[in-house]
């Protein structure tokens, strides 16, 4: 049977607090809570009132992270730091983000309702922007913290012209200070995220955790197909015609049937646009977007190669000409075999059937990765909805997942930092 926690460890404790994030929202019922915006500044608050109750010293540094710090047994110890984000997309559901925060601050307040220490330092920390919703550019929070944001986002504009940096000085930031939040690896012992799957296979497998052994890379490519426009109803089929949108489809099913190819890869079409848009038109020029993700970086990259090389192909057999772009790349971070070790023991304890999944999302843990060992935990989501109102989490397993972080960090007790 699971060993009992402290009170603090209660699911539903846990749901009262998302439902209370839930409510800070930009447009409800649904809810929309984006970077820089005073819905932001709200939940943050809320956040660090919650961090200050369970005994920790609390901040928010320049980029708008909020920062919860559970002092070790020895002052100044490495910190084992604990969190995800809470932004959301728009019309987003309540527990992507949040669960994992509030998770790890309900397992200090069981520490400190003990008056309990470890030999390291515990963080909390609330990521301002993972989602990359309002600028188009994630993991704003993790990328300041591990040293690698690039400033020229600052000039970044979103959809009313507001700049990142116009942005951040509304709520009281400052933009020049974001260098500052940079956090040296030797302050960082692990960095350990709770997460909801986002996906399937803990609810087909009927387990309410799961132990994340990587997380996917990401390749984004931009393709333009320039063909030409002519009337819909006086250029002749077949070879007379340059027609762009059917150059693209050819391509979107190339690009389905090569990712199938690859067992654990997936490549997405999201975005489609054609011009000049009129029923009575060919198409003579279409942008669409391609997203590949992989467990292993040379399976991504062959796959990438591949539907570069069809694309090209599909492009000169059609007489249409294909610019392709490369926007975003992530490599794959693998999670640490130590602390994925320690996962699964605390899983294991808690009564659970140990599984080890991939993470085909990404998180805030690709940042971290560049600079300390990562460890994940995933949390059985209804139906794997994800990214929409229907997301859900039953309080049991919030609860669980929990109770296997607290089991987590009790098992660095006996360690030296």
């Amino acid at each position: 049977m699971p060993h009992r926690h402290a009170p603090q460890m209660d699911g539903r404790a846990i749901t009262a607090r998302i439902n209370a994030l839930a409510a800070i929202t930009a447009e409800p019922p649904g809810l929309t809570r984006v970077f820089a915006s005073p819905e932001q500044l709200r939940a943050s608050a809320l956040v660090l009132g919650w961090m200050r109750d369970a005994g920790m010293a609390v901040h928010t540094d320049a980029i708008g992270n909020v920062v919860g710090r559970y002092e070790g047994a020895t002052p100044g110890a490495p910190a084992l730091l604990l969190g995800s984000h809470l932004d959301s997309v728009r019309d987003a559901g309540r527990w992507d983000g949040p669960l994992g925060v509030v998770c790890a601050i309900a397992c200090v307040e069981a520490l400190h309702l003990e008056q309990r220490r470890l030999p390291y330092a515990i963080e909390v920390i609330g990521f301002a922007d993972e989602e990359g919703t309002r600028f188009g550019a994630t993991m704003l929070g993790s990328r300041a913290l591990t040293g690698r944001f690039d400033p020229l986002l600052l000039e970044r504009p979103d959809d009313a012209g507001i700049t990142m940096a116009e942005a951040l000085r509304s709520i009281g930031l400052d933009p020049a200070a974001i260098a500052g939040a940079a956090r040296p690896a030797a302050e960082i012992a692990a960095y350990l995220e709770l997460h909801i799957e986002q996906g399937p296979v803990l609810e087909q497998r009927d387990l309410p955790v799961g132990c994340v052994i990587a997380i996917d890379g990401q390749t984004r490519l931009s393709v333009t197909l320039h063909g030409m426009a002519g009337h819909a109803g006086t250029v002749p089929m077949g070879g007379r015609r340059q027609d762009a949108l059917a150059a693209a489809a050819a391509c979107i099913l190339a690009i389905e049937e090569l990712a199938g190819r690859e067992d654990g890869a997936v490549a997405t079409v999201g975005r489609l646009e054609a011009w000049p848009g009129a029923v009575n038109v060919i198409a003579g020029r279409v942008t669409f977007s391609v997203d590949v993700r992989a467990p292993e970086d040379p399976q991504r990259l062959r796959l990438v190669a591949a539907i570069r090389a069809a694309i090209l192909r599909i492009g000169t057999n059609r007489g249409v000409r294909a610019a392709i772009e490369q926007t975003h790349e992530l490599p794959a971070s693998p999670c640490d075999p130590a602390l994925r070790r320690r996962i699964a023991a605390a899983i294991a304890a808690e009564g659970h059937e140990v599984i080890d999944l991939p993470s085909g999302a990404g998180h805030d843990a690709m940042a971290l990765a560049q600079l300390v060992p990562i460890g994940m935990i995933f949390v059985r989501c209804r139906n794997g909805i994800s990214h929409h109102p229907d997301e859900h989490v039953a309080t049991a397993d919030a609860e669980a997942g929990a109770r296997v972080l607290h089991r987590v960090l009790l098992g660095f007790a006996e360690t030296t930092p």
